[in-house]
């Protein structure tokens, strides 16, 4: 009998062994999805947001089949450093990098793990792809070029007399620069004045607004995190001052923006879980063009801005049918 009772403990053992093994083992199939971004701010969070639901409709449910490890470095640069090496530690199967600064530290992490990159104006030019059609990396994503001369040119349909061009950046911000580039070209080639201000946060973001405002006929500013996380100070700076401000993302005529010409922030964010689950599915990122939304672009007007500014659309932009109203 004794012998029997044993027998029968070990076999109850065994199988709670085999069970809790089976449970890990499922767990561990999970694929682990780190998803990160420099700061909470409109634009990024709209990707965020509209990539998760993506990836639901794909199939990946947070906690049932798939683990999601959203990260947000608060706006400083260096805590992205260890919010890659906390993907690394958890053995991550692909890292979402939202933004130019943050796919740039996710890029020191490519050799282990697939990074997929949104949001980030010119992937060349900030290191992170060979090029746009072979990445050539363990890296790929979708890319938020901000056609500067579009929403230039839309500037002038508005006010013919624009002389001057105030450009509002965080030097610090590749993807800055690379528009100020940009708009230094479009400006020589259309005899404009093109004036800068910078700021590294947005106490001197708000600083150098007051100055431009007083010296340019218009504000500029690309799809900068830094200037894009102060858009209603900085919006209101502008319309208190009578001086319309063009922006580079949709979100931020949204949050103050008088008007953009750009892409719908939520195709960005499907487009990048599209991208996410073909390479967890065996895709070669390397092989994995990227993704530039430039084409099929929509006007984007802020209503309230407009008409605080005693401004009127053309009666060809009021007819377009890629106009959309904000407010």
């Amino acid at each position: 009998m004794k012998k029997k009772t044993l027998s029968k403990v070990m076999v109850t053992i065994l199988a709670g062994s085999m069970l809790f093994g089976c449970s890990s083992s499922k767990e561990a199939d999970k694929p682990i999805i780190g998803v990160a971004q420099l700061v909470s701010h409109t634009s990024l969070n709209t990707i965020r947001d509209s990539f998760t639901e993506r990836m639901e409709e794909l199939g990946y449910v947070d906690g049932k089949n798939a683990k999601f490890d959203y990260s947000d470095a608060s706006g400083q640069v260096g805590n992205l450093t260890s919010i890659m090496s906390s993907y690394q530690d958890e053995g991550a199967d692909v890292v979402v990098a939202i933004a130019t600064q943050t796919a740039q530290a996710a890029s020191n992490i490519s050799d282990e793990i697939p990074v997929v990159f949104s949001a980030v104006s010119d992937p060349v030019g900030a290191g992170l792809v060979n090029s746009l059609e072979k990445p050539g990396r363990n890296i790929t994503g979708t890319s938020d070029e901000v056609q500067v001369d579009q929403i230039l040119d839309l500037a002038l349909e508005l006010d013919p007399q624009i002389k001057t061009i105030g450009f509002l950046y965080n030097a610090s911000e590749a993807n800055s620069v690379s528009n100020l580039e940009n708009a230094k070209i479009y400006c020589e080639e259309n005899g404009l004045t093109l004036v800068e201000g910078t700021g590294s946060n947005l106490t001197e973001l708000q600083s150098a607004a007051s100055v431009l405002c007083e010296e340019v006929d218009l504000l500029f500013a690309p799809n900068d995190n830094t200037v894009a996380s102060g858009m209603a100070a900085l919006s209101q700076i502008a319309l208190d001052a009578k001086t319309p401000f063009f922006v580079g993302a949709d979100s931020m005529v949204q949050d103050g923006g008088l008007a953009t010409v750009g892409i719908d922030y939520e195709e960005l964010g499907i487009e990048t879980a599209n991208m996410t689950d073909a390479i967890l599915k065996g895709e070669d990122p390397g092989n994995m063009e990227v993704k530039v939304f430039k084409e099929d672009l929509n006007i984007y007007v802020n209503q309230q801005a407009l008409d605080a500014l005693g401004l009127s659309l053309p009666e060809e932009i009021q007819d377009s049918d890629r106009l959309v109203i904000i407010g």
